[in-house]
C-alpha cells in the first residue's frame, strides 16, 4: 500500500503543480493585457506618428475637437480664463521689450 500511497501522492503533487502553474499564466496573462498593453499601444502609436495614415488621424481628431469646442457656448471654465489672461499679460508684457530692427 505504501506504493500505492506515493503514487497518489506523487500524482496529487502533479496536479497541483500544473494547476498552480497555469494559474500564474493567466494572472500574468491578464495583468499584462490589463496594465501594459494599453500604454504600450499608445507608446507605439506615438512613435509612428510619422506614418502619413497616422498624421491624417491626429489631423482629423485635432478638427473634431476644435469643432466640438466652438460648439459649447464657453470654452473654458474661470478658473481656466483667469489663468489664460494672467499668461497673456505676461507675454504681452515681454513682447513690449523686442527690438525689431
Amino acid at each position: 500500500m505504501n506504493k500505492d500511497e506515493n503514487k497518489s501522492d506523487i500524482k496529487k503533487f502533479f496536479i497541483k503543480l500544473v494547476s498552480i502553474t497555469l494559474a500564474i499564466i493567466i494572472i500574468i496573462n491578464v495583468t499584462y493585457n490589463l496594465i501594459f498593453a494599453e500604454k504600450l499601444e499608445n507608446i507605439n502609436k506615438f512613435l509612428t506618428i510619422n506614418n502619413k495614415e497616422n498624421i491624417d488621424g491626429l489631423k482629423d481628431k485635432v478638427r473634431l475637437e476644435l469643432e466640438k469646442g466652438l460648439n459649447k457656448e464657453n470654452i473654458f471654465n474661470e478658473k481656466d480664463k483667469v489663468l489664460l489672461y494672467k499668461f497673456y499679460l505676461k507675454v504681452k508684457n515681454e513682447f513690449k521689450d523686442i527690438d525689431l530692427n
